[in-house]
C-alpha cells in the first residue's frame, strides 16, 4: 500500500492528506436541517449530518488529493450511529479511489492488540467467512507499550499488505512533556524514531519505503529535520498544517531530496475552510467549494516551497 500511496501522490502532485474530522460546529445549517428532518435530533440525525458533510467534500476534492485521514473519535461521540457514519465514509472515500489513514490511534499489547489490527486493516473469521470491518489502508498507533503494541499490527500489514504511521513525536504543545524527555542523553522520541525505522524493516515496499510510517508534528521542524535522518525508510505523516501553525516552508525538511518521504494534513483547514475569513465569499451553502480551493491552495503552498528547496 505504500507503493500505491507514493504513486498517488506522484500522479496528483499534492503530498497532502484531507483529516475528515467533522464536528457539528463545522456543519452548516443547511445540511443539519436535512438530516435532522430525516432523523430527527438524535444520535442518527447527527450520523446523517456529518455523512452528508463529508460527502459533499469528497465530491469535491477527492480528484485532487492522494489520501484522507477520517479521525474516529469525531464519530465515536455519537456512539454506533457515529461509528456506521465512519465505515461508510471509508468505504465511499475508497469507491472514489482515495487511499484511507484510519487515525484511531491504538495501542494495547496481546490479543487485544490483534484485535484492533483485525478491525481495522484485517479481516475476522464469521462461520465459514471471513469479513473485514472498517477496511483502511493505513492506521495511526501509539507506540507505548513497545513492540507488544506494534507486533500485532505490522503482521496484520504483511498479511494485507497494508501499513501504519507510528506516533514518534506529534504536533500538540503538551508533547514534550514525556516526548522530549532525556533518555541516554537524547530525547525520547528519537529513540523511538529508531525503532520504527527498526520494526519497518520487516515490511518494505518496492518503492525503498517501508509500510511502516511516522507521524511527526509540522509545528516541529527542527525535530522533523533530526527524524528524516534517523527513519530515512519511514514515510511520515505530518499533522500541524494550516489551523495548527505551519505552512509549507516549515516542512522541506520532512521530504528526501525528491520531494517524496512525507505526507502533510490539514483538517479542519480544509473542511471548515468555509468559516475562514479567507474564503468567506464562498459562504455556507458553498462549503465544499471552499474546502476544494483551500486544497488547492495548500498544494501551491507546499509545492512552491519543496521547489525553492530544490525537492521538487
Amino acid at each position: 500500500m505504500i507503493d500505491q500511496l507514493i504513486k498517488m501522490i506522484k500522479s496528483t502532485g499534492a503530498p497532502i492528506v484531507v483529516g475528515l474530522d467533522p464536528m457539528m460546529k463545522f456543519v452548516p445549517e443547511h445540511i443539519k436541517k436535512a438530516a435532522f428532518e430525516a432523523k430527527g435530533e438524535t444520535l442518527e440525525g447527527a450520523a446523517e449530518a456529518i455523512w452528508l458533510y463529508n460527502k459533499e467534500i469528497i465530491d469535491k476534492i477527492y480528484d485532487l488529493i492522494p489520501a484522507v485521514k477520517p479521525q474516529i473519535a469525531m464519530y465515536e461521540q455519537f456512539g454506533i450511529p457515529g461509528l456506521a457514519a465512519f465505515q461508510k465514509t471509508v468505504q465511499y472515500c475508497k469507491e472514489k479511489g482515495l487511499i484511507v489513514i484510519g487515525d484511531v490511534k491504538r495501542g494495547d499489547i496481546g490479543s487485544t492488540s490483534a484485535a484492533y489490527a483485525a478491525a481495522h486493516l484485517g479481516r475476522v473469521q464469521v462461520g465459514n467467512n471471513l469479513c473485514a470491518g472498517f477496511d483502511e489502508d493505513f492506521v495511526t498507533v501509539n507506540p507505548y507499550l513497545g513492540t507488544d503494541g506494534v507486533q500485532p499490527f505490522i503482521d496484520v500489514c504483511k498479511e494485507e499488505k497494508k501499513g501504519l504511521f507510528i506516533l514518534v513525536k506529534t504536533s500538540n504543545p503538551s508533547s514534550g512533556e514525556f516526548q522530549d524527555r532525556l533518555i541516554d542523553g537524547r530525547p525520547l522520541y528519537e529513540h523511538v524514531g529508531e525503532r520504527v525505522a527498526a520494526w519497518g524493516e520487516q515490511l518494505m515496499g518496492g518503492s525503498g519505503y517501508s509500510y511502516v510510517g511516522a507521524v511527526v508534528g509540522a509545528t516541529y521542524p527542527e525535530q522533523g529535520k533530526i527524524l528524516r535522518t534517523l527513519m530515512p525508510k519511514a514515510f511520515i505523516l505530518v499533522p500541524g498544517y494550516g489551523a495548527q501553525g505551519a505552512s509549507g516552508k516549515d516542512l522541506v525538511h520532512f521530504f528526501d531530496a525528491n520531494g517524496l518521504g512525507a505526507i502533510v494534513n490539514s483538517s479542519r483547514g480544509i473542511i471548515a475552510a468555509y468559516q475562514n475569513e479567507k474564503y468567506k465569499e464562498f459562504g455556507a451553502q458553498n462549503f465544499a467549494d471552499a474546502s476544494r480551493q483551500a486544497v488547492m491552495d495548500m498544494i501551491d503552498d507546499i509545492m512552491s516551497a519543496l521547489g525553492e528547496n530544490g525537492k521538487k
